[in-house]
């Protein structure tokens, strides 16, 4: 698999290129699809490559057609539906190797308590780092935005006012419009020439890298300064997205170069921290970095730190709370700081976050309005899957047509060009005049208003993202016409559907609580013309329309509860926005799953569950399991070794003994593979082909003897390839003996275990692979992620049935 290839957000179209005639595992290995979900026969070509779409009864003709072993090779097939498998996409690799070079390097440690302690510090001084660092960044993005826009919004506001008396209306218009589409235009452009997984607000990217799967170049220096550069364009340039969902993103790189000592990218390598190196400690660190992402953005660090256990982390311990509980911390506080000295009061600590909520501390709320509360959260439910719906249709669609970069760049500035024409033409011809009561204000516009007054709908738009949020949560009853609300909350609806997903960095929470906050407070101003409800307060219903819409379509609760109570700073409001998002994620959730679930399965991740499937107790092992197997034995040739290395892909091996290649044993109809023993990683293999660990090596006993695991994790993350490695031939005909390199404690599972324990032991460890042995404790197959990933619950006519996805290239 190329690594250049990008992953989420920017996928080419759906293909099949090759089928094998039987189901092989491995990690990249091509499993035979059953049949999809759904799907429409339509044997016209959609596209300039003749592509298909396929349905069932085409999958089970090629399924039969493949087992009859004359392999039906479409050009090209397109997979119409949510879920799908890719083969490119492996896992990452969290269990420890335990074999005989790991245990003597334990046990010399032992006599040595103070590596131990001062392992332990640098956890904690590289978590000190990313919140420092994580929080910086958040302050030049959030420094970034309000200079650029200030500007641009200045300079139309200038025209504005001029052109009102020399009716020259239009120019002002051209100036917005050139303006955001030159800003959106380099970002659009760094995103899609330079980094595509950079796009989106990379969230879905993160929750899979915590998942255990690998998204190329997610974590990488490039992918930050692309996304820095991106969100300052975006926002500045005017789109409907936020900069708070990037600076997940942004936080889980920062993590994942400091923790590594090392930036790839750049080819600098400061020689420190080498411990880390491992998926086990940086997948640890870039859950602190995404919790201190959250931090940052809402000044929320608990909710930080809920967002990391909520939406990814796949193992947690308590020591790694404290760490991610404390680099959120420093996150918040370095925000702070820079935020006080660029507004000119550095020992002010009220700037906690990128996005301010106001003081909520005069909002109350009647019993009774609880009721009503329940009634905003379905509506958020509704609303959020209707977003999901739609987005889910437009990233099919970019995915079938937009797939050239110029034509994503193009999309980007068309889109940014609807926006400003969207608010220019609703101030145009509903200009709400209001009487200025602050001076001071510098975003106000006069427009077509009288002296003394300004446009309260210009205002919507002529401030940052976050501003107006927080005009809608507090200006005072009256500042908006309730007409004026529903056209802005419509219309911004479609152009956040129509945003998310673009070539560009792009966050979906400012959007979300923008459009609830403006149709919680409709719902308000309704309520308060009813008898007895004059006095419903405004500030209550925006902030619950808020919660439930961004509930409804990202599907959080309990961190999301948390933040938006660290951001309110107000604790009795806790409970009627855990009550909103409790019901929208509810309602929601009957008719489709979150955004970032949404996306991650149309681009075929192997991402898992919290919990197994309904009904997968009624799957064995042998059903789930991958075989035949390719096993190493106890001492094995190196040309077997070479061979089977540049023939597959796969990344881990069992190694047993009793076995012979030629003559495969049979037991109760099915073929073994001799005695596990353990199970050996690619990557090691390939480093004892380098040092040339040969049974012949008069001096084979000393190398090992004197041999680190550090040595095996020089190259990570990019181990070297086995066509680099130089075997002569008098070589391929040593021996090499894997005895000492052999993880011995690898996890292995019964032939008759079921699905949802095996699915457990492999969510809740970590694993990559789970080798399958028989009661002899012969090896008869392997679990990978796909080989769980592959299945999925279908409800048709109320019933509950269990169906295979389809895995493709």
């Amino acid at each position: 698999m190329d690594e250049r290839t990008p992953l989420l957000n920017n996928h080419p179209q759906f293909s099949i290129s090759t089928i094998n005639h039987r189901r092989t595992r491995g990690e990249n290995d091509f499993q035979t699809p059953v049949r999809p979900v759904s799907g429409k026969v339509n044997t016209a070509p959609q596209d300039d490559n003749n592509a298909e779409v396929i349905n069932s009864e085409t999958f089970n003709n090629i399924r039969r057609d493949v087992e009859g072993h004359h392999a039906v090779q479409p050009k090209n097939v397109h997979i119409e539906q949510g879920h799908i498998l890719k083969v490119g996409f492996q896992s990452l690799d969290y269990e420890i190797s335990d074999n005989q070079i790991y245990q003597n390097e334990e046990k010399e440690k032992s006599f040595k308590r103070w590596k131990l302690y001062w392992r332990g510090v640098k956890r904690w001084i590289i978590c000190f780092l990313i919140g420092v660092f994580t929080g910086l960044t958040a302050g030049f993005i959030d420094f970034g935005v309000e200079k650029i826009s200030e500007v641009k919004f200045q300079t139309v506001k200038i025209w504005v006012d001029k052109c009102v008396l020399d009716n020259c209306m239009y120019l002002p218009q051209i100036l917005w419009f050139l303006i955001n589409m030159g800003l959106v235009l380099v970002g659009s452009f760094l995103t899609t020439y330079f980094e595509p997984v950079s796009a989106g607000s990379g969230i879905p990217q993160i929750k899979c890298y915590l998942n255990g799967v690998i998204v190329p170049h997610v974590v990488r220096f490039k992918t930050l300064v692309i996304k820095v550069i991106g969100v300052l364009s975006a926002v500045a340039g005017g789109l409907a997205v936020g900069k708070e969902g990037p600076m997940i993103h942004s936080g889980a790189v920062i993590a994942a170069g400091i923790s590594q000592g090392r930036t790839t990218s750049l080819g600098w390598d400061f020689k420190i921290f080498q411990e880390f190196r491992s998926d086990t400690e940086k997948r640890d660190f870039v859950s602190a970095g995404a919790a201190a992402g959250v931090a940052a953005a809402f000044g929320a660090p608990v909710g930080g730190v809920l967002f990391s256990l909520e939406e990814g982390a796949s193992f947690w311990n308590q020591s790694l709370v404290w760490r991610i509980f404390f680099a959120s911390i420093i996150s918040t506080m370095t925000l702070n700081i820079v935020q006080g000295l660029i507004k000119g009061h550095p020992m002010d600590f009220s700037y906690p976050g990128l996005i301010n909520f106001g003081t909520f501390d005069d909002v109350r709320y009647e019993f009774y309005e609880l009721f009503i509360v329940i009634c905003l959260g379905a509506i958020g439910g509704l609303l959020g899957a209707l977003f999901n719906h739609i987005n889910l249709k437009l990233t099919v669609f970019r995915m079938k047509y937009v797939q050239r970069k110029w034509q994503k760049v193009l999309e980007t500035m068309m889109v940014a060009m609807y926006t400003a024409a969207f608010a220019y033409i609703i101030i145009f011809y509903k200009n709400d005049c209001k009487p200025i009561e602050n001076d001071a204000e510098t975003t106000l516009v006069q427009f077509f208003c009288q002296d003394g007054q300004y446009s309260s709908t210009a205002r919507l738009f002529f401030d940052t993202p976050e501003a107006t949020v927080k005009h809608l949560f507090h200006n005072v009853p009256g500042t908006y016409q309730v007409v004026t609300l529903t056209i802005f909350a419509s219309g911004y609806f479609l152009l956040a559907c129509w945003t998310y997903g673009l070539s560009i960095p792009s966050g979906l929470f400012i959007p979300s609580l923008l459009i609830g906050a403006a149709w919680g407070r409709i719902a308000g101003i309704l309520l308060s013309g009813l008898p007895g409800l004059e006095k419903v307060n405004l500030s209550f219903y925006s902030l619950v329309g808020a919660s439930s819409m961004l509930g409804g379509i990202v599907r959080m609760t309990i961190s999301l509860t948390v933040i938006i109570m660290e951001a309110t700073s107000n604790v009795p409001l806790g409970f009627p926005v855990m009550l909103s998002l409790i019901v929208a994620k509810w309602v929601g959730d009957q008719f489709n799953e979150g955004i970032y679930d949404l996306h991650i399965h149309l681009q075929g991740v192997p991402i898992l569950g919290w919990e197994p499937l309904p009904l997968s107790s009624n799957l064995s092992a042998k059903t789930v399991m991958s075989h035949p197997v390719i096993v190493f034995r106890m001492k094995e040739p190196v040309e077997r070794i070479v061979k089977i290395l540049k023939e597959e892909e796969h990344n881990g091996f069992p190694v047993v003994e009793d076995y012979d290649p030629d003559h495969p044993e049979m037991v109760d109809g099915c073929q073994t593979f001799g005695t596990f023993k353990g199970l050996i990683l690619r990557s090691h293999l390939i480093t004892m082909l380098k040092k040339k660990l040969f049974l012949e090596n008069p001096e084979i006993n000393k190398i090992v003897n004197n041999l680190k695991m550090s040595e095996f994790n020089e190259s990570y993350p990019r181990y070297t390839g086995i066509q680099r490695i130089s075997i002569s031939p008098e070589e391929k005909h040593y021996t090499m003996d894997l005895a000492p390199f052999i993880n011995q404690s690898h996890f292995v599972v019964l032939e008759t275990a079921s699905y949802s324990s095996i699915f457990r032991k492999f969510r809740s460890l970590g694993l990559r692979h789970m080798v399958v042995i028989n009661f002899r404790n012969q090896v008869i197959g392997i679990v990978t992620r796909k080989d769980l990933a592959r299945f999925m619950t279908e409800c048709k006519n109320g019933e509950i049935s269990i169906q295979e996805i389809p895995i493709i290239h």
